[in-house]
């Protein structure tokens, strides 16, 4: 089935996500699904962490009937490589593959992978929201199952509550609110105490792109030097003079909110979890801040997925229906602190505090009016390091340097235009869709 550069943007947040989380690359020699030792082979460019992948074999992978080998490496580059490789072989020693959206998207377009609607018809009852299930089907069918989800979220230390705005509510906050309240801090202890991911590991790229962004000016490519983005790369340069100056080497913000370097931060829920789960009477969650244009927030979404080239995919099904279990889903959330695409109504009761935290900020944030679900980059291929390069190049002059606003991204948006023409690369949410290439506004 062929798949149109409207449907690969629609269906993918894009191959820029590669290596969401730092991974621990395991070597693949030798898969047991190429041996004969009668072993699936799961492979995975999510749960990739030592940790995570530990869980899943002891824990997550527990109760299902045959042997399985999960194979996790967090580089996109090795599976699609893989995945192509095996389908020229006309046989996939790959029973299954779980990975983000666009990086499903990527081999789906190609025709690598299996139609998977009737698996996803057969797990009607798993209660999978129809916004997910959306974003999985491409011409009416469906690319891939929807398997786990995240987002990026905020939190804070209790001893910052006291300094929120007369009247601002903790859930519900605007950005101006949350710079008064950062100033407001910094003012009462001496120190700056807002934090943001911007080390060399951190995801300040994705603040930029798919939080403050749609958040000011409704779009990111298209808006990224119009007269909104003024006001934003204000907020910036404002909200920066209270942050801590060792954010420039934040990869997770967890620890600084722990140490109490931080009071105030902003990063992906999975790299908060651990000071939510450590101190949850101490360190609170809540959405990300709402905009002029609206709350701009960035889903992540992990599908499954079984290559077109499996001589027998039924294992590979039996397989999904175990992953996709409601008590499987419960223990992938309780181990790992990644979330069903489903309502929280399917979260099981009872999680550890610091999970039950994030599980509520992130349907809040999903359910707040005006919320604006953006995607990570579409169709930039070997361009999407220059692409990200660009955000925070543009943040590194203004902020960092006190560049001017207006001749800085001037600047940028010429460089911009480049790796969207280098690409060939059309337009992705929140940008208007349309053919040929992205043109910078």
């Amino acid at each position: 089935m062929g798949v149109s550069r409207r449907d690969a943007l629609r269906l993918g947040i894009g191959t820029a996500a590669l290596g969401l989380l730092s991974g621990c690359a395991l070597d693949t020699s030798g898969a047991p699904g190429g041996t004969g030792s009668g072993a699936l082979v799961f492979y995975s460019t999510q749960l990739s962490t030592t940790a995570e992948a530990e869980s899943v074999r002891r824990q997550i992978l527990t109760g299902f009937d045959r042997e399985v080998q999960f194979v996790a490496d967090s580089s996109v580059t090795k599976l699609l490589d893989r995945v192509r490789a095996e389908a020229q072989a006309g046989t996939s020693n790959l029973g299954l593959v779980g990975a983000l959206q666009g990086e499903l998207a990527t081999l789906h377009a190609e025709g690598l992978l299996r139609d998977m609607t009737d698996v996803v018809e057969s797990l009607d009852d798993r209660g999978f929201t129809a916004r997910y299930l959306d974003l999985a089907r491409v011409d009416g069918r469906y690319a891939f199952v929807p398997w786990i989800s995240a987002s990026y979220i905020m939190a804070a230390r209790r001893e910052a509550l006291p300094f929120l705005p007369p009247g601002a509510d903790l859930q519900n906050l605007t950005y101006d609110q949350v710079l008064e309240w950062s100033r407001a801090v910094q003012r009462a202890t001496g120190s700056p105490r807002f934090g943001l991911p911007a080390g060399e590991s951190g995801l300040l790229k994705r603040f930029l792109q798919g939080y403050a962004y749609p958040s000011f000016t409704g779009g990111v490519n298209t808006t990224f030097a119009g007269p909104d983005a003024v006001p934003m790369w204000e907020w910036l340069r404002e909200i920066w003079a209270t942050t801590n100056p060792q954010s420039v080497t934040y990869g997770f913000m967890q620890e600084p909110l722990l140490t109490g370097e931080v009071w105030i931060a902003w990063d992906h829920a999975v790299r908060l979890v651990d000071a939510l789960q450590t101190r949850p009477d101490d360190i609170v969650s809540f959405p990300a801040p709402t905009g002029p244009r609206g709350l701009g927030y960035l889903p992540v979404l992990g599908g499954l997925a079984i290559p077109a080239s499996v001589p027998d995919p039924q294992p590979s099904i039996d397989l999904i229906r175990h992953l996709t279990d409601p008590a499987r889903v419960s223990t992938t959330v309780r181990t790992v602190a990644w979330f069903p695409p489903q309502s929280l109504d399917s979260i099981p009761g009872g999680l550890p505090p610091g999970v039950g935290q994030e599980a509520q900020t992130l349907q809040r944030m999903v359910e707040t009016p005006g919320a604006l679900a953006s995607s990570l980059a579409v169709g930039l291929g070997g361009q999407s390091g220059a692409y990200d390069k660009v955000f925070t190049d543009t943040f590194r002059a203004i902020a960092l340097d006190g560049a001017d606003i207006r001749d800085t991204l001037a600047n940028q948006a010429v460089a911009l235009q480049g790796v969207l023409d280098t690409a060939g690369a059309a337009c992705w949410a929140p940008d208007p869709l349309g053919q040929g290439v992205c043109r910078v506004g």
